[in-house]
């Protein structure tokens, strides 16, 4: 089940689709191996963003201790590389008191980025950025789209038009190398493991999963998601990167519409988009040797 050489560390990853039971998995596995949970979400990094990332509950952070949430503003981005950083030094930590880390989450390019190391592209350059966020604005976040589309089809090909933060990094990595993006990440490939990875994952038929995304979506609409949208948009927050998260996304939509918010519409909008999200994890998955559990099964061996 390693990656990697019996030199490398050994290092506990609990993935899966949304609403699979990542959460419940890995807080059971700390209990019952001495563990700390790191998670890998790229909304649950940002303060109040709480009830549409699906956080760990009082109860859950209670019986285990996590690790990298609520610890950026949502003006403060956090990419890749930088998640990957402070999750090394967690880990570091962690093992430093004599516990177990337990990476836990569903934003798999950080996964991978800890796991295999990113590719070394230039710096950010602030002006190409905010020269493509003017251009989108002015033009259309399509336009960009096009034009990254005529420079690293492949890249473009990968992203959606309207993911104009990685649209303008492919932009960006472009116009200062002339070369691809497609082309950084082909070369390195992933084929540097910084750890020995176990990925384990809870097993859940597709049915059972479709339910289980509506259950949750409804379930947060019911403890509050769209006031809490409200409330950061009110905050000035409406454009930040978390926003644009599935489910974010369509919950920030109705409350901009400017007309009263149809509960029922909104989450058949949602729970639409976030099995389509479940699917391209699904596909992420099938490419990893996931160990996949039972949602009650016993604990895991100890093979390292």
């Amino acid at each position: 089940m390693s990656f990697a050489s019996a030199e490398q560390p050994s290092l506990l990853v609990v993935v899966g689709p949304t609403a699979s039971g990542k959460t419940e998995l890995a807080v059971r596995l700390a209990e019952e191996r001495g563990g700390e949970i790191v998670s890998a979400d790229s909304v649950q990094v940002y303060r109040r963003f709480d009830v549409g990332s699906g956080k760990p509950s009082a109860a859950e952070r209670a019986r285990a201790p996590h690790h990298l949430i609520d610890i950026r503003e949502p003006e403060e981005p956090l990419d890749a590389a930088g998640w990957a950083a402070l999750a090394a030094r967690a880990i570091d930590d962690i093992r430093a008191r004599g516990r177990e880390p337990i990476v836990c989450g569903g934003t798999f390019l950080w996964v991978k980025a800890l796991v295999f190391g990113l590719a070394e592209a230039p710096a950010a350059d602030p002006a190409i950025r905010a020269r493509h966020r003017a251009e989108a604005e002015g033009a259309g976040r399509a336009a960009l789209h096009a034009r990254l589309a005529a420079v690293d089809p492949e890249s473009a090909r990968r992203l959606a038009p309207n993911d104009l933060v990685r649209v303008s990094r492919a932009l960006e990595v472009h116009e200062l190398t002339g070369v691809p993006l497609s082309r950084w990440q082909a070369e390195h490939g992933f084929r540097a493991p910084r750890y020995a990875a176990r990925f384990v994952g809870v097993r859940r038929e597709r049915d059972e999963l479709d339910h289980r995304i509506e259950a949750r979506v409804r379930a947060m609409l019911a403890a509050g998601w769209i006031d809490e949208v409200r409330s950061l948009v009110a905050a000035g927050y409406g454009d930040s990167r978390a926003m644009g998260a599935v489910g974010y996304k369509q919950v920030h939509a109705a409350v901009g519409a400017g007309t009263p918010i149809d509960d029922d519409a909104l989450a058949v909008s949602i729970v639409r988009a976030t099995r389509i999200f479940a699917r391209r994890q699904r596909t992420w998955l099938r490419e990893q040797p996931v160990e996949w559990v039972a949602a009650a099964s016993p604990p895991l061996t100890r093979s390292r």
